[in-house]
């Protein structure tokens, strides 16, 4: 039994496996993405928050960006190293914990795709701690470009369904509950680690509606806030969020 909170039970050895799921796919279109938010400048130093195996990272390096990658998981850490190696890049890959960051005012950009540590801790306080720590390691005229998971869509949709349709690859989500009073789901993810080993967890994912989220961001002192809809692979500031939406884009400016 292991008694590690879900998001490091589940990244500890998944690592290549986690490359083969379908939503690592639109990294190309979302850096591009990225790239028009920067107006191109490769001057400015980003830190990627959550990274995983480095995809975003390793894409914005090739085009000449100066990127940081922090991660809880040394598994992912290791692969991102070996990849970055391989496309012949320099990226500076720490294992670090996102509540407990050490930089301050460092940077000009952080991005935090696809749940990159926030919405997946235990308690909305933590899930605070990342977004209040990725904010200190900005400078103060700092960008902040982040998806999560968005509140309006579980309370049209089933999570479950939406699982079931979308899943074709990777970790398959199961008994998935929807908390009306936490907005959290909780789920049993099954998964097959690198190993070939199969493994269940029992998770739980906090959604955020847009009024939380733009409330978060100007307690941390953000002005300009936008949401829109985070669609793979093709982000764009032209997506009105909706309730069918899974995922909500936010770019935020201080």
């Amino acid at each position: 039994m292991n008694n590690k909170p879900w998001y490091k039970a589940l990244f500890e050895n998944y690592a290549r496996q986690y490359d083969q799921e379908d939503f690592t796919k639109g990294t190309l279109g979302e850096c591009d993405f990225i790239e028009q938010e920067l107006s191109g400048n490769k001057k400015l130093g980003i830190i990627d928050v959550g990274c995983g195996t480095g995809r975003h990272a390793i894409e914005l390096s090739k085009r000449g960006y100066n990127v940081t990658g922090i991660d809880l998981s040394e598994n992912q850490l290791e692969r991102a190293r070996e990849k970055a190696l391989k496309a012949g890049v320099k990226v500076d890959f720490q294992r670090q914990d996102a509540r407990q960051l050490p930089f301050k005012g460092e940077f000009d950009v952080a991005i935090m795709l696809c749940e990159g540590g926030f919405p997946l801790m235990e308690t909305d306080e933590m899930n605070f701690e990342i977004l209040k720590n990725v904010t200190n390691s900005l400078k103060t005229t700092g960008k902040l470009i982040f998806t999560t998971l968005n509140g309006l869509f579980p309370l049209y949709n089933s999570v479950e369904k939406f699982h079931e349709d979308n899943d074709s690859t990777g970790a398959v989500y199961k008994g998935n509950s929807f908390d009306l009073m936490t907005f959290r789901d909780h789920n049993v993810t099954t998964f097959i680690d690198d190993d070939g080993i199969r493994h269940e967890l029992d998770c739980n994912e906090r959604y955020y509606v847009p009024s939380e989220i733009t409330w978060l961001l100007k307690t941390l002192g953000y002005r300009n806030i936008g949401i829109f809809a985070a669609r793979l692979g093709v982000f764009s500031r032209n997506d009105s969020l909706t309730t069918g939406d899974y995922e909500m884009l936010v770019i935020a400016e201080r």
